[in-house]
């Protein structure tokens, strides 16, 4: 990313004074009479939108037919966005193809692992290897940069739509020939590096020509686990191509314009290694909805802080997040009074410098019409427009947070490979959950008040007082490397089990568990000792008294010491939780499932701040400025340390803040 787009794109024009945060969302006029667009752009003002996404599912209605172009409706509605001063976030449309093109190539269609072919009739109904669809998208992107590329309204171009939320491992004939070309390049040409890669010598899977390879269709057993990684990476990486492509018509017609595209922090999320596709954008933007849990807000945080993690820090763009409910759960609640501004300011507090919605005007039909919107079918008369545009005007007080970062000395690792490796078939523990295992610790350095950068092993470590490292089962030895250095550069590393045990090739380590990790933490494991559901046993020490199920092991200690150790069972007096010094810092092992009061306890003993309990504060700091973000989670008045002017409600506040019950305050002070 340049530094010139760590600010917001400089055409989102500051109608109020000053630089706002970027607020609207999703616009899908080509659903609605013409007759309604004025009454929408009366409304938008009304709310404070300044930014809206235009054209993501258009393609159909851009191109209604090969060679026949409708651009006139998409020409209304950018003149008439800019004549009311919002900016536009213009959308390729290549996100889902029209029916003329799947039915004249059918070929385009994606094929799952059972061999069946997509339909057309929902969306993302094409497969990354299709050349065809290739094709045709890029000429519709090219179409829409030449038409549009100087347009006034025109702040942002956004790629496709959540590239591999719906269609992101596709096993047909085009992907399999795809397949095949990729791994001649990863390999250089060598079927024997290949073989050894795979180690096809097991179960006889020796490749003697590269055509006989495939993708790893449904087969009886459990699939060879190299094929399917390297098939993972292939996937990912084919959908990067696709985004490269689209954005190499951008950078040629319009070089000036940004580009993004919205990742899928939640749910779909693991099947696209982001972390490889930063730096061909120039801002970074998400998507994110709440789980349907009590403490979504958690898993809120989680995701906004990875989004910051793969900004490197610098702000990024909440694409989409829903006002209330969304419609693709099993149930679908509605966001409780208070819980959209706490949702809202949450994402500010951890970086983001513009928030957008899916969507704006709620749809009456369509496969997403009882998904919630800024204006929802019951009008403008609703409280929830009114909460939209009670956003509106507080977002726009809090522009001189733009640019301003957020503080965070802790890292917690996350790794889209060792998500996809860790949860693979043919595992000591087949019920292990990489992403719940990342949630468990970040939940407890959250409510041990934490504010943690939530980034790839590849990360720059430097800087950071400590670093977590969960489950991270798959990691090269230069991460591996990285992690030692920052211990002994003075960082606290807590390593947990299930770590370090295979190579990016998913070999397993040899000479004992946690392999990579085995010569940081001065422990080593000869087996594995996963639990049955109904198997607990009890451990003491710097956590105290806890039971503890799922994992346990029998840890010999090399050179560190024990900081808990079992109380009873098969390994009744041996280590269950080790720290070695390591130069200026320490490493902690973790060779239990613990629970979230022992995951606390541990912390404490770490010297981390008390509990937070419901109250997530977190600060941004500019050169001048420092801006503090308390959000009352609970349903009582809480008060913090702290001084400065409430930029929400202008409020001073000298020696302590009293943060409402369900209420925000971002306060204001100079540093």
């Amino acid at each position: 990313m340049t530094a010139e787009w760590i600010r917001w794109p400089a055409n989102v024009v500051a109608r109020f004074g000053g630089e706002p945060v970027a607020f609207g969302g999703d616009y899908n006029p080509e659903q609605w009479d013409e007759s309604v667009w004025h009454e929408d752009v009366r409304l938008m003002r009304e709310a404070g939108v300044n930014l809206v996404t235009l054209g993501v599912f258009a393609w159909s209605t851009l191109q209604p037919a090969p060679g026949r172009w409708n651009f006139g409706w998409l020409d209304r509605v950018l003149d008439l966005l800019h004549a009311n001063d919002i900016a536009v976030d213009l959308a390729t449309a290549t996100a889902s193809p029209p029916p003329w093109l799947t039915t004249r190539h059918p070929e385009v269609l994606p094929v799952d692992r059972h061999g069946r072919t997509m339909s057309q009739g929902g969306r993302q109904a094409w497969s990354p290897s299709s050349r065809v669809y290739r094709e045709h998208s890029l000429a519709l992107v090219e179409k829409l940069a030449e038409r549009y590329g100087e347009h006034p309204a025109l702040a942002l171009w956004h790629v496709s739509n959540e590239l591999g939320g719906h269609n992101s491992r596709c096993y047909g004939e085009a992907s399999a020939v795809a397949f095949r070309a990729w791994l001649r390049e990863r390999y250089q040409d060598s079927l024997d590096d290949l073989n050894a890669a795979w180690t096809t010598a097991a179960w006889s899977q020796t490749y003697s020509a590269w055509e006989e390879i495939q993708p790893p269709r449904l087969t009886f057993t459990d699939s060879n686990p190299t094929q399917v990684l390297d098939f993972d990476r292939f996937s990912s990486d084919q959908l990067r191509e696709q985004l490269r492509a689209e954005i190499a018509v951008l950078r040629r017609v319009t070089p000036d314009v940004p580009i993004t595209t919205n990742m899928v922090l939640f749910d779909a999320g693991k099947n696209m290694d982001y972390s490889s596709w930063t730096a061909d954008l120039d801002l970074i933007a998400s998507d994110h909805y709440l789980r349907p849990t009590p403490d979504a807000h958690v898993e809120l945080s989680f995701s906004a802080d990875r989004a910051r993690g793969l900004s490197k820090g610098d702000p990024w763009l909440l694409m989409e997040t829903a006002t209330g409910a969304t419609s693709w759960r099993s149930v679908n609640p509605a966001k409780r009074p208070g819980q959209l501004r706490r949702d809202v300011f949450s994402h500010v507090a951890r970086g983001a410098d513009g928030i957008c919605f899916f969507q704006w005007r709620a749809a009456r039909a369509g496969a997403e019409r009882f998904h919630s919107a800024m204006l929802p079918h019951a009008g403008a008369g609703s409280r929830k427009f009114r909460e939209v545009a009670a956003l509106g005007a507080e977002l726009r007080s809090c522009a001189g947070v733009l640019g301003a970062r957020v503080v965070a000395d802790c890292a917690l690792l996350f790794s889209e490979e060792s998500w996809w490796a860790a949860e693979r078939e043919s595992h000591p523990h087949n019920g292990l959950s990489y992403a719940e295992s990342a949630l468990g610790w970040y939940r407890s350095l959250w409510e041990a008040g934490v504010t943690a950068d939530v980034v790839p092993p590849s990360a720059d470590l430097s800087g950071y007082r400590l670093i977590v490292v969960p489950m991270l089962y798959l990691v090269s030895d230069r991460d591996a490397a990285a992690v030692a250095a920052a211990a002994d550069a003075g960082a606290t590393v807590i390593v947990t089990y299930f770590s370090g045990i295979v190579d990016p090739l998913d070999r397993v380590r040899l000479g004992g568990y946690p392999g990579a990790f085995r010569e940081l933490l001065g422990v080593r494991v000869e087996e594995f000792a996963p639990m049955t559901e109904a198997d607990s046993v009890e451990i003491d020490g710097v956590t105290g008294p806890a039971r503890v199920s799922t994992w346990h092991e029998e840890i010999d200690l090399v050179d560190a010491v024990a900081a808990a150790r079992y109380l009873g069972g098969d390994f009744a007096g041996a280590p269950a939780i080790t720290r070695a010094a390591r130069g200026a810092g320490e490493a902690w092992y973790v060779g239990v499932e613990l629970d979230a009061g022992a995951r606390a306890r541990l912390l404490e003993a770490i010297a981390l701040r008390g509990p937070a309990g419901a109250i997530e504060v977190v600060t941004r700091r500019s050169v001048g400025d420092e801006y503090v973000f308390l959000i009352n989670h609970g349903d009582t008045e809480a008060t913090v340390p702290g001084a400065g002017t409430d930029l929400l409600d202008g409020s001073v506040h000298e020696g302590k803040i009293t943060v409402p019950a369900g209420g925000v305050r971002v306060v204001a002070s100079a540093r």
